[in-house]
């Protein structure tokens, strides 16, 4: 198969699914079908525990992922969503919601907080979404995050890392995408949060 008929397989492949990409970040029809993210396992996380406050800093993204409908990526990266299904709310705030949450169930931290808690915060949790879509290539839910430990007394870089994970979909159906998608956020964001952990 040459590189051309290849690209030209994924485009149908797209084609089928009934997905176009969104002029200026809407869709023509309201979503029918939202979708969340479940919080990691943690339970078998060992280590010790921390009496420090931590906040999750609202995650940056690409506008192409800043958004609540679901990525579906090809080569290029061209960017295009599932019609009619979104996730329950923006990505980058279904992604801070869903780091909290796990860091909250270690058990480990004194308090974990959004902006606006009110927290008395000693470290923040800064990340950017690289990546949270359906890559047609290989039919996978890729997830990649970039994450930042600061301490917020003085503002100094504790730690960097950037976590990765992807699972075969098995199907391009929007509700195997999404379960891809979710295991492989289950993984990044168990393996952020023992990190987290171990830097604060």
């Amino acid at each position: 198969m040459t590189k051309a008929t290849a690209k030209l397989t994924r485009r149908g492949l797209l084609g089928v699914m009934g997905l176009g990409a969104l002029a200026g970040g809407c869709a023509s029809t309201a979503p029918s079908a939202f979708y969340s993210l479940t919080s990691a396992d943690v339970d078998s996380l060992r280590g010790r525990s921390s009496r420090v406050q931590v906040l999750v800093a609202p995650p940056r993204a690409l506008k192409a992922l800043d958004t609540s409908y679901i990525a579906v990526v090809d080569d290029g990266p061209i960017y295009s969503y599932y019609p009619k299904s979104a996730w329950a709310d923006t990505l980058p705030n279904v992604v801070q919601s869903k780091l909290q949450e796990t860091l909250q169930n270690t058990g480990r931290l004194r308090g974990v907080g959004l902006p606006g808690d009110g927290l008395l915060i000693d470290y923040q949790l800064q990340t950017e979404i690289r990546a949270f879509e359906l890559q047609v290539s290989g039919n996978r839910g890729v997830v990649e995050i970039s994450a930042r430990v600061v301490n917020d007394r003085n503002g100094r870089t504790v730690a960097t890392k950037v976590f990765r994970a992807e699972t075969p979909a098995g199907s391009s159906s929007v509700d195997k995408a999404v379960e891809a998608m979710n295991r492989s956020a289950d993984r990044v964001f168990a393996e952020m949060a023992a990190w987290t952990l171990r830097n604060v």
